[in-house]
């Protein structure tokens, strides 16, 4: 049972490339979400509080934030690293959970098969997710602290981010 909210995570760390190929048909796996994992929305809340310093969102902002030039060469710099690593991460990703959901389609699967995909799926979502957050943390650390305090305050007026929401603009804002 733990493939459905793992196609859940895939599609919040791989909005990119998610974005770019046909949908993968997983409305019952989303509304079974609720059921099986009723607490995901409070273990996200750190990382989606995380993100308000994502670099795209920052550039975006960057009028508001009084940005220098320099700060907008380093956030543009961070963004493009952020996306590449995120988009291959999340491209490998979707390959193994393509594997694994063959893998489970026969008609005796193989666990140590599935189970591999599952993983490797896993620990690519997780590098993905990980650019975003590492690009976020970076960004915050080239803020002064008055932007910082702006940005905070900016991120307690927006609306709570839902599900695939973290992916939908990628690691560099599309």
């Amino acid at each position: 049972m733990k493939v459905i909210p793992l196609a859940i995570v895939l599609a919040a760390a791989a909005g990119p490339v998610a974005a770019q190929q046909q949908p993968m048909h997983h409305a019952p796996a989303a509304a079974m979400h609720g059921d099986m994992m009723p607490g995901m929305d409070s273990m996200m809340a750190p990382m989606m509080r995380a993100m308000a310093y994502a670099p795209q969102h920052l550039l975006r902002e960057k009028d508001a934030l009084h940005l220098t030039a320099d700060q907008v060469t380093m956030l543009t710099q961070l963004a493009d690293s952020a996306k590449a690593t995120h988009d291959a991460a999340a491209q490998q990703a979707q390959m193994h959970l393509g594997e694994m959901e063959q893998a489970l389609h026969a008609a005796a699967p193989d666990t140590a098969a599935v189970k591999a995909h599952f993983d490797a799926a896993h620990r690519y979502m997780s590098d993905a997710m990980w650019a975003m957050v590492r690009s976020a943390a970076l960004a915050r650390a080239d803020l002064t602290d008055a932007q910082r305090t702006q940005v905070d305050a900016m991120g307690r007026h927006r609306m709570p981010m839902h599900h695939g929401a973290m992916g939908s603009h990628g690691a560099a804002g599309h």
